[in-house]
């Protein structure tokens, strides 16, 4: 009983962060896809060789990924399935497929000279510069000893990001542990610096998938700086 107890508890903690961290930085991608799209069909703006609707792809995996960290009934049922860590994790593989291909659709426009739009150009690449923060922030607090769940455990698997706070307990509060937005704040600095600045990488996982994100961000940040830039000019 006391062990079904504790297992409710770290079900629910981590219900209650996946609802008040992870799913309110899912719906700020959702919108600026949504303003992406709309701003281009209103001024006939095109990425590559496709239209407004390419931006509204992502959402579909989003919602629904949305929906599970917010909405207590399918998350419960899933959990009683059993599949609830699976599940969420294919939404988010597809999700960041997803903008890979709005990524690889704005380089490709770039390269193609179809920009002509220094204002759009800034916000098709903030699009998915941002979505992309996000989407490797949650990646990292999903796989993070074993997830949210599993770090609540009184027995977690070995950490696979080591947070300052681990180094220096006596600077963290009594109980510390990183949440989804600490995990955010490594995705943004690793977006920016292409490197990690707080939490340093101990797994080969985790290495790669900040290399990943770091190379994404390179090319988006210095393709469209650079050629808005020229167009501004």
């Amino acid at each position: 009983m006391l062990n079904l107890l504790v297992a409710t508890r770290q079900r629910t903690e981590a219900e209650r962060e996946a609802r008040l961290e992870a799913a309110p930085a899912v719906a700020v991608a959702m919108l600026l896809q949504i303003v992406v799209a709309v701003t281009s069909s209103v001024e006939g703006w095109t990425t590559w060789r496709f239209g407004w609707w390419i931006w509204l792809i992502p959402l579909a995996a989003e919602g629904a990924f949305f929906v599970l960290s917010t909405w207590h009934r399918p998350h419960q049922a899933l959990v009683e399935m059993g599949i609830r860590r699976e599940v969420g994790i294919g939404l988010l593989a597809l999700a960041s497929a997803s903008n890979g291909l709005l990524v690889f659709t704005v380089i490709a426009s770039l390269v193609s000279g179809q920009e002509t739009s220094g204002a759009h150009l800034l916000l098709k690449g903030s699009a998915v510069w941002l979505t992309n923060v996000i989407l490797f922030g949650l990646w990292f607090w999903l796989f993070d000893r074993g997830g949210p769940v599993s770090r609540l455990g009184a027995d977690p698997p070995p950490p696979d990001f080591q947070f300052p706070q681990m180094e220096n307990p006596d600077l963290a509060a009594p109980g510390w542990r990183p949440h989804f937005l600490d995990y955010m704040y490594v995705s943004f600095t690793n977006s920016i610096a292409f490197s990690p600045t707080d939490a340093m990488p101990l797994n080969r996982w985790a290495k790669m998938l900040m290399l990943v994100e770091a190379s994404l961000s390179a090319m988006v940040i210095l393709l469209v700086a650079a050629r808005a830039v020229n167009i501004f000019k």
